[in-house]
This record gives structure tokens, C-alpha cells and sequence, in this order.
């Protein structure tokens, strides 16, 4: 992520990347100068919680008939002027949310997320445990939802009396809420602010 060729930061000019695997053949590149307005839109509202989603879709759409937007810095300059001046002062870098959310669609990383878990509980040995840390809510929500799944798993009405569908849990939540960084954790590794811990101990 701190390579900058590789084309994930917003601090320096470099080619529209984003690949984790360099195998797949969508890149940040295909996503900015390919996808419809709509799509844009909706990429940066549920993957970057982006409240410009639209007139940033919209801006990048107009200037790329002009010519392609090759480089970050490129697509920078058009998110910063899709953003109220007064909005752009507060909050962080202005293109953090949108290059998340381009970032998770060109490696479909809520998707390869959601299908792992699964899996992963299940190579667990009795008493093992899967320690998840996650870095915004969509990731968040999945591992809660996930965990919360696999120790209670029964699909049967409520007013049922006794389960029938025979599902059985695979273990216990460990966190019923997440773990956070504490403060002098996040003084020396700022990147961990928004971190959460999640456990799942497996029960066999």
C-alpha cells in the first residue's frame, strides 16, 4: 500500500493502479474511465460512505471526454473540485473516501472478505481462534454479521419450540463488542484510529 507506483495513495502523481493482485485485469484505471456515471456514483457512496458521490461521478464523467484520467493526481484534482472549499478543510485528505472505494471494487474486497470467513472458521481446530481486524464499517458489519452467524446459525421461526433445521453452532463470539486501539497506541501508529478487533473461537 506504501508503494507508490502501485498507484493506492493520494500523496503522490502516479499511474491509476490499485491492483493488489497485478494478475487481474481491472485496474483503478478501468474503473474511473470506463464505468457509467451511476455506477461511480453508487461505488463511492456504499464503499466510501462518500456524501459528493454524485457530482464527483458526474465530474470525472466530463472530464473524461475531454481525454483519460491517467493518474491519481489527475483524478485528485477533480475530486477536490467536486468538494465544497469548507468541506475540503476538515476531515482528512478529500479523495481518502473515493480512492477507498475504488480501491475495494477493483480488488473486490468486501466480497472476498464475506466469502472467506466461512471457511476459515472451519479450518479452525477446537478452541482455535480467528482474530479479524477491520479498517471502516463495511468491513465491520461483515465480520459481526458472519461471527454472529456461525454460533447461532438456526434458521427456524422464533416461535417455534425447538430447533429443526438442524444447523449447529460452530462457537463463540469472543468480543461481543470490538477491540479498539488505545491512545497510546494510535500516538505511535496513527493508521490504527479506525482499526477494530473482532474474535471467533471455534467450538467443535
Amino acid at each position: 500500500l506504501d508503494n507508490a507506483e502501485r498507484g493506492f495513495t493520494y500523496r503522490e502523481d502516479v499511474p491509476l493502479d490499485m491492483r493488489m493482485d497485478q494478475r487481474n485485469a481491472l485496474s483503478a484505471y478501468e474503473v474511473v474511465n470506463d464505468y457509467s456515471e451511476e455506477n461511480l456514483s453508487r461505488i463511492f457512496h456504499e464503499y466510501g460512505e462518500e456524501r459528493f458521490a454524485r457530482k464527483i461521478a458526474h465530474n470525472i464523467c466530463v472530464s473524461r471526454q475531454q481525454a483519460p484520467i491517467r493518474t491519481t493526481g489527475e483524478l485528485i484534482e477533480i475530486i477536490k473540485r467536486s468538494i465544497p472549499a469548507k468541506i475540503r478543510a476538515t476531515g482528512g485528505h478529500p479523495a481518502k473516501r473515493t480512492f477507498q472505494a475504488i480501491r475495494i471494487e477493483v480488488n473486490q474486497e468486501l466480497t472476498v472478505l464475506s466469502e472467506s470467513l466461512d471457511g476459515m472458521i472451519d479450518l479452525l481446530n477446537d478452541g482455535g481462534r480467528l482474530c479479524v481486524i477491520t479498517f471502516h464499517s463495511l468491513e465491520d458489519r461483515i465480520v459481526k454479521n458472519i461471527f454472529r452467524k456461525n454460533e447461532h446459525p438456526c434458521t427456524c421461526p422464533p416461535e417455534f419450540p425447538v430447533c429443526v433445521c438442524g444447523k449447529k453452532s460452530k462457537g463463540t463470539v469472543v468480543t461481543r463488542k470490538p477491540i479498539l486501539p488505545g491512545e497510546e497506541e494510535m500516538e505511535t501508529n496513527p493508521r490504527s484510529k479506525s482499526a477494530k478487533l473482532r474474535v471467533f473461537e471455534r467450538k467443535v
